[in-house]
């Protein structure tokens, strides 16, 4: 028993060592998207000026596209009094990627629970990603950009780059 627990800290140590250290500035973005993840499950996005630009803009699952930070809050906020109002989001990855030193894209890979439309659709729990761009303001870290997508599993087997020579 002994060497089995020894075992397992050994393996819990050397995966902390080898994980990859997050930059200040990643930390700094994730805060922001956590501060998003907060206003999904809070139902109320009112804190939205916090962690968005004033001119971002949001492409939706659904190919609706918001223009400014007042469509953002106001488009979502609706849909959290009505079809999201018991659904819960949750964080699975996010991939960081600076393309200058105020400029950082992300992939954001949530859970979101299961929602009925307003046309009536039963929608499953799903997974979605989330193509965010962040731009530094006066040493803060601000959303300027969203396009969202659902993750169809059944499609990702037919990846091509799944087959693809290492």
């Amino acid at each position: 028993m002994k060497k089995l627990a020894s075992f397992c800290l050994l393996l819990l140590i050397s995966n902390a060592l080898f994980a990859q250290a997050k930059t200040p500035k990643e930390v700094a973005v994730e805060k922001q998207i956590d501060a998003l993840v907060a206003s999904w499950n809070n139902h109320n996005y009112d804190d939205i000026a916090n962690y968005a630009t004033e001119d971002c803009d949001w492409v939706n699952v659904v190919g609706m596209w918001w223009k400014n930070r007042r469509e953002i809050q106001y488009a979502h906020q609706i849909f959290h009094e009505g079809m999201f109002k018991n659904v819960t989001l949750t964080k699975k990855s996010v991939h960081f990627r600076a393309v200058t030193k105020d400029v950082m894209v992300v992939h954001f890979l949530q859970r979101v629970g299961a929602y009925t439309s307003p046309s009536g659709t039963l929608y499953p729990e799903a997974d979605n990603l989330k193509l965010l761009v962040f731009v530094k303001k006066a040493e803060k870290w601000l959303l300027t950009a969203v396009e969202n997508v659902v993750v169809v599993e059944q499609a990702q087997q037919s990846n091509p780059v799944n087959k693809m020579p290492k």
